[in-house]
């Protein structure tokens, strides 16, 4: 059975009181050891007076923010945590056979897949691993490598070039005509501040067909059941080409 509690008049006005000193009511239920629900019934018709509204949403902002920005700086910690110890995962030096696989898959991922040896990329730690490993591998030395840049209107193709020149240590000599694209809504989403970068080996077409056989190589055990589902699904292929009414 449920006895209601009853409170004297004191508690009331007391309540009341704290309320018009700008007290939330869960402050005051702790002065007083009254229940929110309760308070919330007495002090109805007591508004908290405008100037502590403004000052309670002023620090139930801060707190949401704060709460936002500890919880984003939780994750960012997690990440960085991540981050160590995969780095920590990674022996080195790495053998040459890793190397070569690693660089074969990049190529198998991002390269030419034409008659050319070309790789074809806007990020200076790829570009720069590739060169590197290109001269790893099979023993061409940047001065051999030939570029073409990608860029937009307003960007410095002088500039550009000299950036990429001096962090892949291709001569400027070997750039040859500059592809540059007309402007598009996109361009700002893009941010690439240095251009797009194709990288071409010189009469390597026998390397690009070695880099095809690691690849091979390495997607051996799988190839069986590509091949098996792809025999399977043929008719996905047998598509009409579309006509061109131009």
């Amino acid at each position: 059975m449920n006895i209601k509690k009853i409170y004297t008049k004191e508690i009331k006005k007391d309540a009341r009181e704290l309320r018009l000193q700008g007290w939330s009511y869960k402050k005051i239920g702790n002065k007083i050891r009254v229940p929110k629900s309760t308070l919330s019934t007495w002090l109805k018709d007591t508004p908290l007076p405008l100037k502590f509204k403004e000052r309670l949403y002023t620090k139930q902002i801060k707190m949401m923010t704060k709460g936002e920005f500890s919880q984003k700086d939780r994750r960012n910690k997690e990440i960085t945590s991540i981050i160590k110890k995969a780095k920590s995962e990674i022996k080195k030096p790495i053998g040459l056979d890793a190397y070569r696989f690693f660089g074969a898959a990049l190529y198998w991922a991002e390269g030419s897949k034409n008659k050319m040896f070309q790789m074809t990329n806007s990020d200076p730690y790829l570009v720069l691993f590739w060169i590197k490993w290109v001269e790893k591998i099979f023993k061409i030395t940047p001065h051999k490598l030939t570029v073409r840049l990608n860029i937009y209107p307003q960007q410095s193709e002088k500039n550009i070039k000299k950036f990429w020149s001096d962090l892949t240590k291709i001569p400027v000599a070997n750039f040859g005509k500059s592809y540059v694209k007309p402007l598009s809504t996109n361009y700002k989403k893009n941010n690439l501040y240095y251009g797009t970068l194709r990288i071409e080996v010189p009469k390597g077409t026998d390397y690009r067909h070695r880099v095809y056989g690691w690849t091979q190589a390495i997607l051996k055990d799988i190839a069986p059941q590509v091949k098996l589902i792809e025999k399977r699904w043929q008719k996905l292929k047998n598509v009409a080409k579309p006509i061109n009414l131009n």
